[in-house]
């Protein structure tokens, strides 16, 4: 995947066809976009509400996502997206034939899908990474890019490809992280909570009293419970 000499482009709207500024994410991503790409990609910036009836309708899911992709039906890159993924993905996934964002297509330049982001979640999540709204714009638009391609990183064959692809583009693309990167640290940081809270946790005594913990002390194994010896 050589990006930079590709044939890729990207128009930024508000949903409804109108010309928004975008902060240079149009130009930035049809420059990561793989050398032999060649087509159209049309990116919505739109409000959560409107994010929120898509991805119920289409997904089932009852809340405001960050990204959904709609792939077009007649494209996907081979071979290095996922060998079994079909024309189903999005940024937690959506399907091919939504409702267009843009003017209707002709042939030429072969039409590759719609993104949706969802400007009040971006904003959010911008604010939580610590980074520019701009930022996040990028971050969101090269993983639902990526889905537009055929890779998908919750289909078991996929083992990592679009991880990979990802952490190789966003690099490229001066950007300190990416999307399935910070799903991964997040839940890791979950699980380390979750630990913690069930160490930190009072034991339960018979009888339903409550037991401190035994205070810990050093020996030669290291720190421990201490216990009568």
């Amino acid at each position: 995947m050589d990006p930079g000499s590709s044939s890729v482009v990207v128009t930024v709207t508000d949903g409804r066809g109108r010309a928004v500024a975008d902060g240079g994410l149009a130009r930035w991503l049809a420059r990561l976009a793989p050398a032999r790409v060649r087509g159209e990609v049309a990116v919505a910036l739109v409000t959560d509400r409107r994010i929120h009836t898509l991805n119920l309708q289409y997904r089932g899911k009852d809340y405001a996502t960050d990204v959904l992709s709609f792939p077009a039906e007649d494209f996907r890159l081979k071979p290095e997206a996922t060998p079994s993924s079909k024309s189903v993905a999005s940024g937690r996934k959506a399907v091919a034939g939504a409702e267009r964002t843009a003017s209707p297509r002709t042939r030429e330049p072969r039409f590759l899908g719609d993104l949706v982001i969802a400007t009040g979640v971006a904003r959010r999540q911008a604010r939580q990474a610590g980074h520019a709204y701009a930022t996040e714009l990028r971050v969101l638009a090269l993983h639902g890019f990526l889905h537009l391609l055929g890779y998908d990183h919750d289909d078991p064959e996929d083992h990592g490809r679009m991880a990979r692809a990802e952490a190789r583009l966003r690099r490229l693309g001066g950007l300190r992280e990416g999307l399935i990167a910070r799903a991964v640290e997040g839940a890791a940081k979950k699980q380390v909570a979750k630990r913690e809270s069930k160490r930190l946790r009072p034991a339960r005594a018979a009888g339903g009293q409550r037991r401190e913990a035994a205070p810990a002390r050093a020996s030669a194994r290291g720190w421990g419970p201490a216990r009568n010896t």
